[in-house]
């Protein structure tokens, strides 16, 4: 039965929904893992909203049971890590799926000093069956090499549900995602704040007959990639930002050149927009930017120190607007120049559309590296 000491060493956090086909073993795995150990332990069902008995079944086998109202894998795992007393946690899911009584290969590896502990299906077993091919050769490899490119996180399972945990570092990570994505979240926060991070070889085994999984392919893997590129925005946005200069400048060197069928004034007015989407864009990647190295003490890329150095904002937010500012003086310039060509009825001459199109340009530009350096200016007052 699970200890009734005030002050468990280990606490399992199951979280179910619908599961009472399985889960009186699972619980009953928990206390061969934590018996195993040596040490005190206790099992925490994490309820979802179950209708088919699982909290009877779950008290039966001498778990606690958290209610817990608000549907979603991550919020029932909130539910049941904030009611867990052990100073460790080891959490997998209640189909079965998943080997709690490895529990004393976890316990040793957090006890050696180690935050997170993930199991690695890939260096295990995954029986046949198990998992299907679309997430075995693609989603989950495809997400671990996102993970590892995009935060250095050496792991090869990112997303395995088995996986243990320092419960009082994590709680400091602010975990708050209600569904599946809580898996990323919590491998990325931990990440991003230099927690020790660690794996070991567990074992898959296959969803027991007629059991409909509760993740969901598509969706669930979307809101995985959505959270992660959250988080990386030199991946999620500097690209498109590069992208949509350089096909700018593709436009603007066939303008000049006069290359059929690009040779109008609507070859500016696209060259303009991509132009001003770009600049746009590349401000979202300095606020967010900005927003995850306050959050998180973790080391600026080269990158990252190259555009603080060009724009100076290892120094403050002074040259942005500078920057804006200059600008605008160009844009009024241009502006000045357009009026002329208007006076000499040219505006329909290459170089008045070119002077239009560096006229509109440089004004909105000048906007929004105003407003960038605003809103950075404002985020750094109120988290400095």
């Amino acid at each position: 039965m699970t200890t009734t000491n005030a002050s468990p060493l280990l606490s399992f956090v199951v979280p179910c929904l619908n599961e009472a086909g399985t889960l009186g073993t699972v619980i009953q795995d928990c206390h061969i893992g934590g018996q195993a150990t040596g040490e005190s332990y206790e099992v925490i069902v994490a309820d979802n909203g179950s209708v088919d008995g699982s909290q009877e079944i779950a008290r039966l086998n001498g778990a606690v049971v958290v209610t817990v109202p608000q549907r979603g894998y991550g919020a029932a795992l909130i539910a049941g890590i904030h009611a867990a007393q052990g100073c460790y946690v080891l959490m997998g899911d209640a189909d079965a799926t998943y080997d709690f009584r490895q529990a004393p290969l976890f316990l040793d590896k957090l006890t050696q000093g180690y935050d997170l502990v993930m199991g690695n299906r890939f260096q295990g077993s995954i029986a046949e069956g198990a998992m299907p091919l679309l997430h075995q050769y693609l989603g989950n490899p495809v997400l671990s090499l996102l993970g590892r490119l995009f935060f250095g996180i050496k792991i090869g399972d990112f997303h395995c549900g088995l996986r243990a945990f320092n419960r009082e570092t994590l709680a400091s990570l602010n975990l708050h995602c209600p569904g599946m994505e809580f898996a990323s979240e919590m491998v990325i926060k931990a990440s991003l704040t230099e927690l020790e991070i660690t794996e070991i070889p567990t074992n898959l085994r296959p969803n027991p007959p007629g059991r409909t999984p509760h993740l969901k392919t598509w969706r669930d893997g979307w809101r995985h990639l959505k959270f992660m590129l959250s988080f990386a925005p030199k991946y999620s946005l500097l690209p498109i930002c590069i992208l949509l200069i350089l096909a700018s400048c593709v436009l603007l060197i066939c303008f000049f050149r006069q290359l059929p069928p690009l040779t109008g004034p609507n070859t500016l007015i696209f060259a303009a927009a991509l132009a001003i989407a770009a600049t746009n864009i590349f401000t979202d990647y300095l606020l967010t930017r900005e927003m995850i190295y306050s959050r998180f003490p973790i080391s600026k890329s080269k990158l990252s120190q190259q555009v603080d150095r060009l724009l100076g904002l290892n120094r403050g937010t002074d040259r942005l607007f500078k920057i804006a500012g200059i600008a605008f003086l160009a844009s009024l310039i241009f502006f000045i120049f357009l009026v002329r060509f208007a006076v000499l009825a040219t505006l329909g001459t290459p170089a008045g559309a070119f002077t239009g199109f560096l006229a509109s340009t440089s004004l909105l530009i000048a906007v929004l590296v105003y407003l960038a350096a605003t809103k950075l200016t404002s985020y750094r007052s109120f988290h400095s």
